[in-house]
C-alpha cells in the first residue's frame, strides 16, 4: 500500500477549517524555510568574520579591512539586519552572542522561526476552536508567544488549578510542540535554542533527540542490559489471546497484557499458508520508575533517546529464547513505549539483515524521529491529538505539522472526543476509537496484515526485565539442599532463611546460676568476661525461610573451646570462619512458632524446642518481642487457660545508637539422649552493634511462667529486669544453617 495520511473522519462544515489549516501549514512551511537561509548566511557571516584568514587580511590592509570587519559586526549585530546573530558563529563570537541572548537581544533567525511556528499553532487552532475558546489556554497562549514568562506560568499555574493535571496535559498537548519550540526560541536562555529550532525547522524529526538528551545522560537512569523469561499464566485460566491474527486481535493481545512488563511473540499462518510471526509490545506503566521493568517512565526516555536500551535488549532475548528462525517474516506491533522499543529494532541494520521485518504497527508512540532499516518496511502511526506523548518526538499535532518526515508511512491523526490524559493516551481508548470512530482506517492497516490474517498457531508471553537477577538469596544461599524426614514432615537442609530480622542481646550472669543450666554437659566451659559469664537472648522474625515463616527466641550460654578451653577463647576465635570455630553458644531453651521449626530443631538440631505464643517485630530502631502464654490444651488446668496470651518474658524497648559492623558466622551446640551436635550458621549483609542499649528484659511471675522452661531459665539466671551489655541487630537478615554433627563427647 502506498503513502497515506489519515486525519480522521471529517464532519460537515469542517472542509472550511481544513482549508485555512492547510494554507497556514502551507505558509509555514515557507517561513521555516526562509529562517533556515537567514540562519545559514549568518553562520557564514559569522564564520568569514572569525576566520584567521580574514583577520590576518585585516591586518594587512587596515583601512579596508577595518571597514570591511565593521560592516560584518553591523550585519550580526544591527536589529535591522540579521538581529543579534552573533551566536551563529564559533569560540569567542558564540560566547558574545549567548551573552547577548541573556540580555534580551534576539536574532533575527529565531524571530523568523517564531513566524512559523505561531503560524503552526493557527493551523492547529483551525481544527481545535476549542482551544481558542478556552480562556485560560489563550491567556497561555498569548503569554507564551508574546515572551511573557512571568505572565506565562502564573497562565499555566491557573490552568492546572482549574482542569487539574491531567485534563491541563490533554488540552495543551496538541499545541504542546509549538509552544515548547517558541518558549524556547523567546527566551533568556541561550543553552535551549536548539531545542526550539529543530521543532521549528523539522530538524528533531532527522536528528538524535530534540530535548538535547543523548544515551549518556540516561546511563545514570537506565543502565540495565535487560532480561526476558518466558511466563505461564497463573492458575488454570490461559491468556485471554486472540485466535486469529487481525490488527484488533492484537491490539487487545496487547491490553490484555497490561504494563507490567510482558510482551508476546505468536505464529500466524497466512492465508498463503506460510507461517509469520508477530511480536507485541505494551507501553509504558504509570506511576513511579520502577527497578524490575523498563516498561517505565526511564525506559520510555531510554526507548526514545537510545536504540539499544533496556526494553529492546530484552525483546531481543525474548526473540532468541523463542527461536524464530533466521530469514523470518516478522511484523511488530506496539503501544507507546512498546512502538519506540519495535521502531528501535526495525531501524537496527543488523536486526533487519537477520529477520524480515514486513510491517511496523505503532499505536500513540512518538516515532517520527525514526526510519526502518529495511525501505520496504509498511509503517503505521496512530496518533491522538490531545495524547501528549507522540509529541515527544518534536513534531506536534498533524492538524498544525509543517513537515512530513516520511511520506511513506501510513498516518492516523485525529482528534477523539476524550481530552483527558492519560486517559486518551490509554490502549483501551485507541481501541475504541479504531473500533467506532475510524473503520477506514481500521480496514486499511488491516488490509496492509493480510499476510498475518490466520489462526494463530502458537503463543508465548515473556517477562521482561531491566537486569537479568540472580536467584533470592544469592551466593549465600544458592546451595545444593538434602531433603530429611522429621516428625512434622519433610524439610530441606540446610535451612535457608532468605528474609528475616535477626536481634541478639548479651547479658552478663553469674558463673554458678549459668552452671545449672550446663549440668548435664559439664564438660562445656562458660565464656566468662571478668567474674561473669556471658548469656544471649536471640529474637528472630522469620518472614521467609525453606521451613516456612515463624518466629523464634532461644536463650544460649556462651561456651569456649571444647577441649583445650582458655580464657578469652571467643573473642579471639571471632577472627576465625565458623567451620574452623571451636567456640559457640549453647543453646539451652528454644521457643518456637510453628511445629516444623519445633522438629528441625529438636531432631536435627538437638535443641530443646517448645512452641509458643512469640511476638517479634524490629520497627525502626525499637524491638518488641514478647513471649505469652499459650491457650490451655482440652483439660487443661484453669489457671493456665486464665493466663493465656499473657506476656510471660519481654524483651522491649529502643536500642540505641548503633554503629555498623559486619556479620560473624556462628556456631550453636544442641543435645540429645547420647550426644553433643554441632551445627553452624552462615550469615550475610551488615549488622548494628548498639554499646549502650535501652531495651529491658523482663519475666512475669506465676505459674504459666514456671511451666515455660525459657521463662523459667530467665528468671534463674536472674535476668529479670536487667539491661543487656550490648546488642545485635540486622533489620535484614540471611542465613544458611546445616545439619547439626554428632561430637565424640
Amino acid at each position: 500500500m502506498g503513502s497515506h495520511h489519515h486525519a480522521g473522519a471529517e464532519h460537515p462544515g469542517e472542509s472550511a477549517a481544513a482549508d485555512t489549516a492547510r494554507l497556514l501549514r502551507e505558509a509555514a512551511f515557507e517561513v521555516s524555510r526562509s529562517a533556515r537561509e537567514v540562519r545559514g548566511v549568518a553562520a557564514r557571516t559569522g564564520a568569514l568574520l572569525g576566520s584567521s584568514g580574514f583577520t590576518r587580511s585585516t591586518l594587512r590592509h587596515p583601512r579596508t579591512g577595518v571597514a570591511a570587519q565593521w560592516a560584518l559586526v553591523r550585519a550580526l549585530t544591527n536589529g535591522a539586519g540579521l538581529g543579534f546573530a552573533l551566536g551563529a558563529g564559533d569560540g569567542a563570537l558564540r560566547r558574545m552572542g549567548q551573552a547577548g541572548e541573556v540580555c534580551g537581544r534576539e536574532s533575527l533567525a529565531n524571530r523568523v522561526a517564531v513566524t512559523s511556528l505561531r503560524l503552526r499553532a493557527g493551523a492547529v487552532l483551525a481544527h481545535h476552536p476549542e482551544l481558542e475558546r478556552d480562556p485560560g489556554m489563550r491567556r497561555l497562549m498569548e503569554a507564551v508567544t508574546g515572551d511573557r514568562d512571568v505572565e506565562a506560568l502564573r497562565a499555566l499555574r491557573a490552568l492546572l488549578k482549574d482542569k487539574g493535571a491531567e485534563r491541563a496535559m490533554s488540552t495543551i498537548a496538541p499545541l504542546f510542540a509549538e509552544l515548547s519550540a517558541i518558549r524556547a526560541l523567546l527566551d533568556e536562555n541561550p543553552l535551549n535554542d536548539e531545542v526550539g529550532w529543530q521543532i521549528a525547522t523539522g530538524e528533531a524529526l532527522h536528528a538524535d533527540p530534540w530535548f538535547g538528551i543523548s544515551a549518556r545522560h540516561l546511563a545514570a537512569f537506565d543502565a540495565g542490559e535487560g532480561a526476558a523469561v518466558p511466563v505461564e499464566p497463573d492458575g488454570d485460566e490461559p491468556w485471554p489471546l486472540a485466535a486469529e491474527g487481525s490488527l484488533m486481535g492484537f491490539l487487545r493481545n496487547i491490553d490484555a497484557l497490561g504494563t507490567d512488563g510482558r510482551i508476546l511473540i505468536q505464529d500466524v499462518r497466512g492465508p498463503d499458508g506460510v507461517v509469520r510471526h508477530v511480536l507485541q509490545a505494551p507501553g509504558m506503566a504509570p506511576g513511579k520508575p520502577r527497578n524490575d521493568s523498563p516498561q517505565d517512565f526511564v525506559g520510555a526516555w531510554s526507548n526514545l533517546f537510545d536504540p539499544e536500551s533496556p526494553y529492546t535488549r530484552g525483546i531481543l532475548l525474548a526473540i532468541d529464547e523463542y527461536g524464530l528462525p533466521a530469514g523470518a517474516d516478522l511484523a511488530l506491533v506496539g503501544h507507546s513505549e512498546g512502538g519506540i522499543a519495535l521502531m528501535n529494532l526495525a531501524q537496527n541494520d543488523e536486526f533487519c539483515r537477520r529477520f524480515r521485518v514486513t510491517h511496523v504497527v505503532a499505536v500513540g508512540s512518538p516515532i517520527d524521529n525514526k526510519r526502518p532499516a529495511d525501505p520496504r518496511t509498511w509503517v503505521a502511526s496512530v496518533t491522538n491529538q490531545h495524547d501528549l506523548v507522540p509529541t515527544l518526538d518534536g513534531r506536534g499535532a498533524g492538524s498544525g505539522s509543517v513537515f512530513t518526515p516520511h511520506p511513506d508511512w501510513y498516518e492516523v491523526d485525529y482528534i477523539d472526543s476524550s481530552h483527558d490524559f492519560p486517559l486518551c493516551h490509554s490502549l483501551g481508548t485507541y481501541l475504541g476509537n479504531l473500533e467506532a470512530d475510524l473503520p477506514d482506517a481500521r480496514h486499511d492497516i488491516d488490509e496492509a496484515l493480510t499476510p498475518y490474517r490466520g489462526p494463530v498457531l502458537r503463543s508465548q508471553v515473556y517477562q521482561l526485565k531491566d537486569r537479568a537477577n540472580p536467584p533470592q538469596g544469592y551466593p549465600l544461599l544458592t546451595v545444593p539442599v538434602a531433603p530429611v524426614a522429621t516428625s512434622a514432615g519433610p524439610a530441606e537442609l540446610p535451612v535457608r532463611y532468605y528474609d528475616s530480622t535477626a536481634v541478639v542481646a548479651v547479658f552478663a550472669v553469674e558463673p554458678g546460676r549459668a552452671a545449672s543450666l550446663l549440668s548435664d554437659t559439664s564438660w562445656m566451659s562458660p565464656t566468662r568476661i571478668g567474674r561473669r559469664v556471658l548469656v544471649a537472648l536471640s529474637a528472630y522474625e522469620h518472614r521467609c525461610a525453606s521451613v516456612g515463616p515463624y518466629n523464634e527466641l532461644s536463650l544460649a550460654v556462651l561456651v569456649n573451646d571444647l577441649w583445650r578451653p582458655r580464657a578469652h577463647d571467643v573473642l579471639r576465635e571471632l577472627l576465625r570462619r565458623a567451620d574452623t570455630r571451636r567456640t559457640g553458644r549453647q543453646v539451652t531453651a528454644l521457643a518456637v512458632t510453628t511445629p516444623e521449626a519445633e522438629a528441625v530443631s529438636r531432631e536435627v538440631w538437638g535443641q530443646p524446642a517448645t512452641r509458643a505464643l512469640l511476638d517479634v517485630r524490629l520497627t525502626a530502631n525499637r524491638l518488641h518481642a514478647v513471649l505469652a502464654a499459650p491457650a490451655p490444651t482440652p483439660g487443661g488446668a484453669t489457671t493456665a487457660g486464665a493466663e493465656a496470651g499473657r506476656p510471660l518474658v519481654t524483651l522491649t524497648g529502643d536500642l540505641g545508637p548503633y554503629v555498623p559492623a559486619p556479620h560473624v558466622d556462628c556456631v550453636l551446640y544442641g543435645r540429645t539422649a547420647d550426644a553433643t551436635l554441632r551445627s553452624m550458621v552462615h550469615c550475610a549483609g551488615r549488622q548494628r552493634f548498639h554499646a549502650a542499649p535501652r531495651v529491658r528484659l523482663r519475666c512475669a511471675p506465676g505459674h504459666a511462667a514456671e511451666d515455660e522452661p525459657l521463662a523459667r531459665q530467665v528468671r534463674a539466671l536472674g535476668l529479670d529486669g536487667a539491661r543487656p551489655l550490648c546488642v545485635l541487630s540486622a533489620p535484614a537478615y540471611q542465613a544458611r544453617r546445616g545439619a547439626g554433627a554428632p561430637l565424640p563427647r
